[in-house]
């Protein structure tokens, strides 16, 4: 079992002045080599870490041991403390790769199987690797889950839920008989119980890796994928077409060339889950997507580039692999693109957009240098870059390991809503050993772009749960709920920003929350019993 412990951070700004402070760290230790994909950020401001991890007492079940990587969930509070820890496991390889938040505030965890009937995994192996979904409830409690795939390998990247408590589901398919290449995309269309409602595959004639997906805002999805490949010539889907099989997917083939080795390739699907428009970005050299984030008016994109100016590429490359953003309107067109370099190469992991309204305000990203034949100071370590809404670097900054020998790798990175950022990845003191290390920053200059308020609550109108959101600092307040004719209905203590309130006994009609803290501030807000 995996313990976690308090360590020590410190921050070099590298440009500009951003006072900042770690507000606390966590690292989880491992004696294997673990693998942390995504941190996610749940409704009332706690964080499930997930990732991959193999167990170090080795999971035993009905006489059978598993000795490959499963699934792992790590909770955190407000606080960072460890709220609960969980395992997913099959007979063979299981690799967690994307989570979700869903708006019942529990997840659903998206990744690929090679494992058969067995231990936690309750259905067989379609062949090859599969995808493996599971919907849990905020405690970790597994609601349904299921195994997605074909005689094919496939393997998931991205899960999303759509406006209608589905979800969509991104990942690989390769080699496939439906396919158009080595390795084609695969979107899986699901219902808020798991049922497949579609399929599609989409490729062109080599290589096409999803990367990323975000929900976009009228319902649909935006794709990116890492394409090696070009058009199909002949003999290929150019629209939308089935087998004759109501199970068996539409494929449709890749209708926008490569510039160079490697492309970013943007796809739209619209709320039904067809393309409605798609988009190569690159140069003549590899240019690898990362991330995706939406923007008052579009989307950014992210990822790095080794792309000298050339293609539909504006900007050129300083040294190594630099980090490359576009900004696209919502119908795909450039507003403009952007190049940086932290020197050897730089491997962009996070993007998060701050918006005010109808206006972005600012850019802040993630990643980490991977030094090539000569070790910088900074090199191996995480970093921060902050830009402005136009994509003008602000600052910059390193967050260094205790050790110049430890290798560190940020995996995802996370702004709050009160302007707090959340940054995950692992740190190898040795190799084989990568333990995760999760921190908490407040950073003062990000904080002064947040939209201000006293008190939120939502959803409102509200059904059996609403979320008590409080807006200035406080250590402890008491949270209260009155009638219209001024009786008190409920009164919580709370020490956390936001607060999960029970109103399932609350009967149809207008309620007021009042806020009450321990430094005399106060703060009302009306709620809606649907």
């Amino acid at each position: 079992m995996k313990k976690i412990y308090l360590g020590a951070f410190t921050l070099c700004t590298v440009l500009g002045v951003s006072a900042q402070e770690v507000i606390w760290q966590r690292d989880i230790k491992s004696s294997t080599q673990d693998f942390l994909s995504q941190v996610t950020t749940t409704i009332d401001q706690q964080y499930l870490i997930t990732g991959s991890s193999i167990q170090s007492d080795k999971l035993q079940q009905n006489n059978r041991q598993n000795n490959g990587y499963d699934f792992h969930l790590v909770k955190l509070n407000q606080q960072g403390e460890q709220a609960w820890e969980k395992y997913f496991s099959g007979n063979n390889h299981d690799y967690l790769s994307a989570t979700v938040t869903t708006q019942d505030g529990g997840f659903l965890l998206a990744g690929t199987s090679y494992s058969g009937k067995g231990l936690d995994k309750k259905d067989d192996s379609k062949g090859g690797s599969d995808v493996w979904l599971i919907r849990i409830n905020e405690f970790g409690d597994e609601l349904w889950q299921k195994t997605l795939g074909s005689s094919s390998d496939e393997e998931a990247r991205a899960v999303i839920q759509t406006t209608d408590q589905g979800f969509i589901m991104a990942g690989n398919i390769q080699n496939s008989p439906k396919g158009h290449g080595s390795k084609d995309v695969w979107i899986v269309k699901l219902d808020k119980n798991g049922k497949e409602i579609s399929q599609l595959i989409l490729g062109g004639r080599g290589l096409d890796e999803v990367e990323k997906m975000i929900p976009t805002r009228d319902g649909g999805a935006l794709l990116g994928v890492y394409s090696r490949s070009g058009t199909v010539n002949n003999g290929g889907n150019t629209s939308n077409e089935k087998s004759a099989n109501s199970n068996q997917p539409f494929t449709t083939s890749k209708q926008s060339e490569n510039f160079g080795e490697g492309d970013y390739w943007i796809i739209k699907l619209d709320k039904s889950g067809k393309i409605e428009w798609e988009k190569n970005l690159g140069g003549k050299g590899d240019d690898h997507i990362r991330t995706l984030a939406l923007a008052s008016n579009g989307y950014i994109i992210g990822g790095e580039s080794r792309s000298e100016m050339s293609g539909n590429k504006t900007v050129g490359v300083e040294e190594g692999t630099d980090l490359w953003l576009i900004s696209l309107n919502e119908r795909g067109d450039e507003q403009w693109q952007k190049s940086y370099t932290f020197g050897n190469r730089d491997v962009l992991m996070g993007m998060n957009v701050i918006q005010s309204q109808d206006l972005t305000k600012g850019i802040l990203l993630g990643g980490y240098t991977q030094a090539e034949g000569r070790i910088e100071k900074d090199d191996e370590t995480f970093w921060m870059l902050y830009l402005d809404g136009n994509g003008n670097e602000q600052w910059r900054k390193h967050i260094k390991g205790e050790s110049r020998k430890r290798e560190e790798r940020l995996s995802d990175l996370r702004l709050n809503k009160d302007g707090s950022i959340i940054l995950a990845g692992t740190s190898a003191e040795e190799l084989g050993k990568e333990n995760w290390k999760i921190v908490k920053l407040g950073d003062r200059q990000v904080n002064d772009l947040i939209e201000k308020y006293d008190i939120k609550i939502y959803p409102n109108p509200v059904s059996d749960y609403a979320y008590v959101e409080i807006g200035f600092d406080f250590k402890e307040a008491d949270i209260l709920v009155y009638d219209m004719s001024g009786r008190q209905l409920q009164n919580l203590k709370t020490k956390n920003r936001v607060t999960k309130i029970n109103t399932q006994a609350l009967v149809q009609g207008a309620y007021l929350v009042t806020i009450k803290t321990d430094n005399n501030k106060t703060a009302n807000a009306k709620l809606i019993k649907k």
